[in-house]
């Protein structure tokens, strides 16, 4: 069958004219299921019967089951755990900010980049999610936890950029319209830096938010928590952020996971200084929600707050940002894995 969720309007229109339906049908339909959140055939009364039980038949909506919620005691940040159809998980995380709601999805199932402080890499990685899959999370939070939607953040389980083709084709899916009309700078795409398709997706002429997870000043610690810097060296990937803010001319954000006893220290702060020495770059530090499936634990802080000084004092701009969602296990993968557990037993 085909995926609703993966199809643009035009698409659709396609689709449906092979059908022998009309094409203004095909907004009927979108505004069904994207803007009163109806996802079953027989619900869209506006479209002949004899056409959804055609409908029925050929166009599938799947809009994956809530296996667990978890939601932190002050309500800012919402946990899924969401059961695809061939039985793999994933997650995905609303975020109130003051500026309005933002949800973290998820791309892959698992991943291959296998950073040390992330629990989605656990067990590997399975395969990726299709434009439908990713639609669906927004689906799911919008219609069944609030419709509200400020921006979305591609920084849950997996890489995006090991998932181009697909990513690219969601984001504007998204964008149109008829479905979301979400702005491109309302979304971010964060990537461990992989270097060609930093490249490719500077291309692509839409002013979308890139977020590269440094994590570490220099390339030997780097490669200590990720191992994709043995492929792309930070030389390199900051050649490609500098090409991307030429041709989008969009701030590139670097990540910086703040670690107890691994990248947390005052040598550390003092690497970031030199390394964006004149750059117009931000540095995004993120205490890391203690990890008990990969053994690695938030700094104190005043650790944190000695890091942030330290690069500050250095001109380079860098926010400390609100931990949220640490007793719910919002870190990547961290529900995903729990789930597994129970369900050996």
């Amino acid at each position: 069958m085909i995926d609703l969720l993966s199809l643009t309007l035009a698409e659709l229109q396609q689709v449906l004219a092979s059908y022998g339906m009309p094409a203004f049908r095909a907004k009927q339909i979108f505004h069904y299921v994207y803007q009163q959140f109806v996802f079953q055939w027989d619900q869209m009364t506006l479209l002949p019967k004899k056409d959804r039980i055609v409908l029925q038949e050929k166009l599938r909506i799947f809009i994956p089951p809530v296996l667990s919620t978890l939601a932190s005691e002050d309500g800012t940040t919402i946990k899924l755990l969401l059961s695809l159809q061939d039985g793999h998980t994933v997650e995905t995380v609303l975020m109130r900010h003051d500026y309005g709601n933002a949800i973290c999805l998820s791309t892959q199932v698992g991943c291959a980049v296998n950073c040390s402080f992330c629990a989605s890499a656990k067990n590997g990685f399975i395969r990726n999610l299709t434009v439908g899959e990713m639609t669906a999370q927004l689906l799911v939070f919008r219609a069944y936890v609030t419709p509200e939607l400020h921006s979305i953040v591609l920084m849950g389980t997996g890489e995006p950029l090991l998932n181009y083709d697909a990513v690219l084709a969601f984001l504007r899916h998204i964008h149109e319209k008829e479905t979301f009309y979400l702005g491109y700078r309302n979304m971010t795409l964060s990537t461990s830096g992989i270097v060609p398709k930093m490249y490719d997706l500077a291309k692509e002429n839409i002013p979308l938010n890139l977020a590269i997870s440094l994590h570490a000043p220099n390339d030997v610690l780097r490669r200590t928590i990720m191992p994709i810097a043995d492929v792309y060296p930070l030389e390199d990937i900051l050649k490609a952020a500098d090409h991307y803010f030429s041709e989008t001319h969009r701030k590139v954000t670097f990540e910086y996971i703040l670690i107890r006893d691994v990248n947390c220290t005052t040598a550390c702060a003092t690497e970031v200084v030199r390394l964006f020495a004149r750059k117009n770059v931000l540095i995004n530090a993120i205490p890391i929600n203690d990890n008990y499936d990969v053994g690695l634990y938030r700094p104190t802080t005043k650790m944190m707050q000695r890091f942030v000084r330290i690069v500050k004092n250095g001109g380079i701009s860098i926010t400390l940002r609100r931990e949220m969602g640490s007793e719910i296990q919002a870190a990547c993968g961290q529900l995903r894995i729990q789930r597994e557990k129970v369900d050996s037993i």
